[in-house]
């Protein structure tokens, strides 16, 4: 059974950059046709997508917050990062990371709260979200 679940600080103030890694066991994040991706949910709000990184190590991010973030993995503890700068309070979400098929932009969500997606199909998500806040 595929687990993932984030690490990072619980509260993050604006201007300063928020980092969070996601340990995957049960599976090599390194195998199959699966993009490795980091939602969040802010309060109030449907998910948003925020990027992902293929089982091959390429990246591909949310328009909006590209010149922000930066998605890497460290395959020899079988993890991903995200790593978004410039914190504002438009940051403040529940952010999650999870496994996605990489079938093109479809959602067929499989867990709750419901998805609205923007990019790819919302496949595993993570059981554990990070309960994690940027605000003043």
């Amino acid at each position: 059974q595929v687990q993932l679940k984030e690490s990072g600080p619980g509260l993050v103030k604006p201007l300063e950059t928020l980092s969070l890694t996601c340990t995957v066991s049960g599976y090599s994040i390194t195998s199959g046709n699966y993009v490795w991706s980091w939602v969040r949910q802010p309060p109030g709000k449907s998910l948003q997508w925020i990027g992902y990184i293929t089982s091959g190590g390429s990246t591909n991010y949310s328009p909006s917050l590209k010149s922000r973030i930066s998605i890497t993995r460290d395959t020899s503890k079988n993890q991903f990062s995200l790593q978004l700068s410039s914190l504002t309070t438009e940051d403040t979400a529940v952010y999650y990371c999870s496994r996605d098929t990489a079938r093109g932009h479809q959602c067929e969500p499989r867990h709750k709260p419901p998805c609205k997606c923007t990019q790819g199909q919302q496949g595993a998500l993570s059981s554990e979200p990070a309960q994690l806040q940027s605000q003043c």
